[in-house]
């Protein structure tokens, strides 16, 4: 899979300054753990830079948003991958976030328009009904940790709420949306997204989870709500009405790209003097970053140098 973002390429990272933030609380007695996030700004950076069809946008940002939520169960140096790939006209859709939640994406076809469903993107027929979700963590210290399950439907949320299911065994609540513009000219593609994760942990109460799971089922979708000017510490109270929590922390979510020259550089130095000669007689080498749409290009007196490095 795509590689991960880089701890060491931080000092040099395209980063968004962004108003998306995400809110962790912890219902201790209860035994249940939530996490909700906004990813507006994120996902319209990412949908910008890569020219996406609203269709396309759709996927992308659901896919941003599943990082970010997943990425906020890590530990600090960690990081993980999200890979959806089905038999839809997009293709595939990979996200990438970790513990700081640097956020990053793409989708292989960005030109998918399809008719709304109901009214609304439709996410499930973009990505296909058969496929894999393919989750890669970077736990630093205890090495690479992959959990792949088959695609349920295509429509992300249920996706990503199967793999929580099969693969980690974690009882889960799952709530996934994006906000379409309907203004194709619109510079913000993406009205409002969001979601949200909610756990039971062991030594759940399980008739309050129950409960919690009736009361989820009745809400309107995070993004819904966010596009109607509801905070998230709002819908966190309103869902978890009557079980006492304690919120752990408020961060900061936004879209970064590890990708620079020097990692660039690095890439090119592993394909050898014979292929990097050949470059040079072709007068340049363009080298185009998946998830930020960066090009970096190296003349020859740069190839010149990197083969000197050899």
């Amino acid at each position: 899979m795509e590689e991960l973002i880089d701890e060491e390429c931080k000092a040099e990272n395209k980063l968004m300054i962004s108003e998306d933030y995400l809110v962790r609380i912890m219902a201790k007695e209860a035994g249940i753990r939530g996490l909700a996030c906004v990813t507006t700004d994120t996902a319209n950076e990412s949908t910008r830079r890569h020219n996406t069809f609203s269709t396309a946008g759709a996927v992308l940002a659901s896919g941003l948003t599943s990082a970010a939520l997943l990425g906020a169960l890590l530990n600090i140096k960690q990081r993980i991958a999200i890979k959806f790939q089905g038999n839809g006209p997009v293709q595939k859709c990979i996200a990438e976030s970790d513990a700081y939640g640097r956020v990053r994406g793409y989708v292989a076809v960005p030109e998918v328009e399809l008719p709304r469903h109901f009214g609304r993107p439709d996410i499930a027929r973009a990505m296909g009904n058969e496929g894999l979700l393919t989750v890669v963590k970077d736990l630093g210290n205890k090495g690479m940790h992959e959990g792949v399950v088959a695609l349920v439907d295509g429509s992300i949320e249920q996706d990503v709420l199967h793999y929580l299911t099969r693969s980690e065994q974690v009882q889960s609540l799952i709530d996934i949306d994006g906000i379409v513009s309907d203004n194709p000219m619109a510079e913000d593609q993406i009205v409002a997204s969001g979601g949200m994760l909610l756990q039971a942990l062991p030594g759940v109460d399980e008739k309050k989870f129950d409960n919690l799971s009736a009361r989820f089922d009745e809400l309107p979708s995070v993004a819904q709500e966010l596009n109607h000017g509801r905070t998230l510490e709002e819908l966190l109270a309103h869902v978890m009405a009557g079980i006492e929590y304690e919120t752990l922390e408020k961060r900061s979510v936004h879209f970064s790209c590890s990708c620079s020259w020097k990692r660039t550089e690095k890439a090119l130095l592993i394909l050898g003097r014979a292929e990097l000669e050949s470059l040079m007689a072709e007068g340049e080498a363009t080298v185009d970053c998946h998830f930020c749409g960066e090009q970096y290009i190296f003349g020859q007196e740069a190839l010149e140098t990197i083969i000197d490095k050899l």
